[in-house]
C-alpha cells in the first residue's frame, strides 16, 4: 500500500517514465487540427479521428526529413515517439517524420519493396525470359468482367485468332486479390500447354493497384517458369509486378499486342 501521497510532479514523472519505456517509435494516422506555427519554427498540432485526439509536437530540426506540408484537415501518417509532458500532465507525440496518409503510406511501402527486390536481382535483365514468337496458348490472369479482359481477347482474336486463351479469373483489387493473383500465376505456370502468361487489369489509383505491388505477387512472377507480360493500369502506372515481369506493357491492350503476333504481317 502506498505510504505517502504522490506530489503532482512525482506522479507525472513516473507516468512519463512508464509511457516512454513502453513505446518505441510508432506510426500513427489521423487528421491534423489546431495547427500552430510559432516563430521558433516548431509545429504544434493535434491528430484526431472521430472519437479521439492526441497532441503532437514536430520540432524544426526534424522537419527537414519530410516533404509534407501540413495543413488543418489533412490526413497524415507520422512516425513519432510517445511522450508525456510533465509540466501540463499531457500525453503527446514527438513527431520524427510525416507523410500524407493513404497514398503517401502506400508510396513509401512501394519504394521500400522496390529497393529490396532490386537488391536481390529480381529486376535484372539477365533473368528475364524471351517471349515466344508464335504462341499456341496464352494464359490470362485478370478479372472476368470489365474492359481489360474484353480488350485483351478482342486484340488477340484480331491479331492472331488461332491462339487459344486460358482465362484464370481473379479479383484484381480488394482483400482476396493478392492471394488469387498468386494462385493464378502459380497454376498457369505449372501447365504444360501454355507458352506465355499475361497479368492485367485496368487503371486505378495506387490503392486500387495495390495487389500488384505486393511482395508475394512479385515473387510468384519471378518464379514462374513461363514468360510473364504485365499490362496493369494506364501508361503512367508502374507497379512492382511490372518491374519483375519479363515484359511490361503500358496497357492491357498493349500486353495483348506484345504477345500475339499480327497474322496479316506474317502473311505479307
Amino acid at each position: 500500500m502506498q505510504s505517502a501521497p504522490y506530489t503532482v510532479s512525482s506522479l507525472n514523472r513516473e507516468i512519463r517514465n512508464l509511457v516512454e519505456s513502453s513505446f518505441r517509435s510508432i506510426w500513427v494516422t489521423g487528421e491534423i487540427s489546431n495547427l500552430a506555427r510559432p516563430s521558433s519554427g516548431h509545429m504544434y498540432f493535434s491528430l484526431k479521428e472521430e472519437s479521439s485526439v492526441i497532441r503532437c509536437a514536430w520540432f524544426r530540426n526534424r522537419q527537414l526529413r519530410s516533404t509534407a506540408q501540413p495543413e488543418d484537415g489533412m490526413q497524415v501518417t507520422v512516425r513519432a515517439q510517445v511522450s508525456f509532458y510533465e509540466a501540463r500532465g499531457e500525453l503527446q507525440l514527438i513527431v520524427e517524420y510525416m507523410e500524407e496518409a493513404g497514398e503517401g503510406l502506400l508510396r513509401r511501402q512501394f519504394e521500400e519493396l522496390k529497393k529490396k527486390l532490386d537488391s536481390e536481382g529480381l529486376f535484372s535483365q539477365d533473368r528475364k525470359q524471351s517471349l515466344p514468337e508464335i504462341p499456341g496458348c496464352i494464359g490470362l490472369v485478370t478479372s472476368p468482367t470489365g474492359a481489360a479482359v474484353r480488350d485483351i481477347l478482342t486484340t488477340i482474336n484480331r491479331r492472331f485468332p488461332t491462339a487459344r486463351v486460358v482465362l484464370y479469373p481473379v479479383q484484381v483489387q480488394g482483400e482476396r486479390a493478392e492471394s488469387e493473383v498468386c494462385q493464378a500465376i502459380e497454376h498457369l505456370g505449372s501447365r504444360q500447354d501454355l507458352d506465355v502468361v499475361i497479368v492485367a487489369r485496368g487503371g486505378g489509383s495506387l490503392e486500387d493497384l495495390q495487389a500488384f505491388n505486393m511482395e508475394s505477387v512479385a515473387r510468384a512472377i519471378s518464379t514462374c517458369p513461363l514468360p510473364v507480360v504485365t499490362g496493369i493500369g494506364h501508361e503512367t502506372d508502374f507497379t512492382i509486378a511490372d518491374f519483375v515481369a519479363d515484359r511490361r506493357a503500358a496497357t492491357p491492350t498493349a500486353a495483348a499486342e506484345l504477345v500475339a503476333p499480327d497474322t496479316r504481317n506474317m502473311i505479307q
